[in-house]
């Protein structure tokens, strides 16, 4: 009896898949917290939920309950507490607040109720209270705006996030006050509040580390969270016992250093990161040791042209992750810059690793070229996601390679069917990822955006481009788009187009083209500088360089591709916006966008949705209410791929465009 054929996951299903993130080992390595990520659909969310899996025993807990959830989790020095953040409603205003679960007993407390939420955090060494950040309190914006209405001074009224140390005995007891009952209770008054450690309001600190021996604290900061202050990083030292704040000086380091920062185990010495070269965000990193003692500073040298993350710095050695070519890998270094194997590979990809204080136990994400992205540790592999999909048909992953027209090597990931047949024709969809610092990977897809699968099943192949400016291809080929965005990458998707009609298994006639962020910047430009493409949409892409550049929280990017400001340049922002060329556009376009989009905003999807329909192009806008610049919510990720899935089999297949419209 033949097997059934099994079949592909809806877009419903799709979006429902799990996902993992915020792992965390235990320092001695034997349990591991991590959170999944599940989709509520009565509530229109995702709900993350903190597991622990006990290493000996193989068995798992559920430690957050399904009303909300919780996140970052982390366990103290000696593994019997573990933490982690969760939403809390305040005046009708949800929070991040931080719960402490005791592993003796199971108890879990409420332990900070920052009005602001907090940041991140860390147990101190040991184990008697928990530093974070929040932000500053400001009486004066508050009684400014009970007088005034709410009204923001741009570029002044910041909310600049400070270091804060809570208690946790004093924490606890004040949860006990609860189990009386109300008229029994001890005063208000004496409720623990958080301590304020770090009393300056000129910095606004971004990551923060602490000594083995707790009496100091490390911390990375800048004067505001402005992105135009990311050149003005420095490092800082803070003093448990005295509160002194000392600025650590990096010489010719100024200006280029990145949040990273991490404790040697013996707590003299501390490995931080910086921007090489002249410090743009797509120049490699390298890493340096700081002594606290000498204040000497120290370079590694790692032989490794990509940029760095640190995970953390243990007794093994420092470990880091990074990403060689479409892998992704977690390796150990030592001083003298010589590289251990943690988890490496060709075909494999390795997510958010932890480390245990030893180095030597290790928990990750991890997916390969026919394994989705399950939770390992050492190896093991502890969730199941892998079930899922070999009960489902999934398409196969290729890499394959093409040279643009300036001779770069560019290379993609071609997803097809199992029975893919080279002698036939298809027609051709391109993904374009975003970034452009990221890349598309060999691995079983969880696009919550493109359905990509879908496309599979109804008669696609799918080419997913890494255009130059990707990760993973080193400092020069990150550069390449340098004065040239658009463009180059442009040629960099046409070319891959090209080289599969040249092979023989694309049909040149039948072919589109999507992507969010960077990809929508980089399909807008397709729509408007091209012909090649049968149907085009646009994710949250940018279509003018100059409206981008006066609305986006994050100007120095602009600066740092485009090489000036456009007052200074106009040209080099005429040459790379899709705006420039939409009197010769003629492709059918989808444009979806978030009205609460501060990273590309709103105004980049009106102006090219008026363009093309000036000019008589087919197009449709679809403003998604309260979306920022990606979705959270599950019936928005539904929406997008529905929206996109019609679309394209409406221009390429001829289908009915009625599903469209939901």
């Amino acid at each position: 009896m033949q097997d059934e054929k099994l079949r592909y996951f809806s877009i419903e299903e799709m979006v429902a898949l799990p996902t993992y993130m915020g792992l965390a080992i235990s320092p001695d390595g034997g349990k591991v917290a991590y959170v999944e990520r599940l989709t509520d659909w009565d509530k229109n969310r995702y709900l993350d939920l903190v597991w622990s899996y006990d290493k000996t025993s193989r068995q798992r807990v559920l430690v957050t309950s399904d009303k909300n959830g919780g996140s970052r989790p982390q366990w103290s020095l000696d593994g019997q507490q573990l933490a982690y953040v969760s939403s809390v409603e305040d005046d009708g205003e949800h929070k991040p607040q931080l719960f402490v679960r005791s592993e003796e007993d199971g108890r879990t407390v409420q332990v900070t109720t920052s009005k602001d939420g907090i940041g991140s955090y860390l147990f101190s060494p040991d184990g008697c209270g928990v530093y974070f950040l929040s932000q500053r309190p400001n009486e004066a914006l508050k009684k400014r705006k009970e007088g005034y209405g709410d009204i923001e001074y741009v570029d002044v009224d910041y909310g600049r996030q400070t270091l804060y140390y809570v208690d946790l005995e004093n924490a606890r007891q004040y949860n006990d006050r609860f189990s009386m009952p109300k008229s029994l209770r001890e005063d208000e008054g004496n409720r623990a509040e958080a301590r304020l450690c770090v009393d300056r309001s000129d910095l606004h600190i971004l990551e923060f580390d602490v000594s083995p021996d707790g009496q100091t604290i490390v911390f990375s900061a800048a004067p505001s969270p402005n992105f135009e202050d990311m050149s003005q990083y420095a490092l800082y030292r803070f003093d448990v016992a005295t509160k002194e704040v000392v600025h650590l000086h990096t010489g010719q380091l100024e200006g280029r250093i990145e949040g990273q920062v991490a404790f040697s185990p013996d707590g003299e010495s501390f490995v931080f990161t910086h921007r090489t070269g002249d410090g743009k965000m797509f120049r490699n990193n390298a890493l340096v040791i700081y002594h606290l003692l000498s204040g000497e500073i120290q370079s590694l040298p790692v032989d490794i042209d990509e940029q760095l993350s640190v995970v953390a710095w243990t007794e093994a050695g420092i470990v880091i992750q990074w990403q060689n070519r479409t892998n992704r890998w977690i390796e150990r270094i030592e001083l003298d810059g010589s590289r251990t194997s943690v988890v490496t590979g060709d075909g494999v990809q390795a997510f958010g690793a932890s480390v245990s204080l030893d180095g030597h136990a290790v928990a990750y994400i991890q997916s390969t070229g026919s394994l989705p992205l399950d939770v390992y540790v050492d190896g093991h592999r502890i969730t199941d996601l892998q079930e899922r999909y070999t009960a489902h048909e999934v398409s196969e992953r290729r890499v394959v390679s093409w040279q643009s027209r300036d001779g770069s090597e560019i290379e993609g990931v071609l997803c097809v069917p199992g029975d893919f047949d080279s002698s036939k024709r298809y027609p051709l969809l391109v993904v374009v990822h975003g970034g452009p610092t990221w890349a598309s990977f060999p691995s079983p897809t969880q696009d919550k955006y493109y359905p990509i699968e879908q496309f599979i099943e109804r008669g696609f192949i799918v080419l997913l481009p890494n255009y130059r400016g990707s990760s993973g291809y080193g400092e020069a080929f990150r550069a390449l788009n340098e004065r040239n965005l658009g463009i180059g990458d442009y040629e960099d998707v046409v070319t891959g187009v090209e080289s599969l009609v040249h092979a023989g298994f694309a049909d040149p006639e039948r072919v589109g083209v999507m992507g969010w962020s960077q990809g929508g910047y980089i399909s807008a430009f397709c729509t408007t500088f091209s012909r090649r493409f049968r149907a085009v949409s646009v994710g949250a892409g940018i279509s003018n360089w100059v409206t981008y550049y006066v609305n986006t929280d994050i100007h120095p990017f602009t600066r740092h591709y485009l090489g000036d400001t456009p007052w200074r340049d106009p040209e080099v922002y005429r040459k790379t916006s899709p705006m420039t060329y939409i009197e010769q556009a003629a492709t059918p376009t989808l444009i979806q966008h978030g009205d609460k989009d501060s990273r590309v905003p709103l105004p980049n999807a009106f102006e090219l949705y008026q363009g093309l329909k000036d000019v008589g192009v087919e197009t449709q806008l679809v403003v998604f209410k309260g979306m920022q610049h990606g979705s959270d919510k599950p019936g928005w990720n539904r929406a997008i791929m529905h929206q996109n899935y019609a679309w394209f089999c409406h221009h390429i297949f001829g289908d009915p465009l009625d599903a469209f419209w939901l």
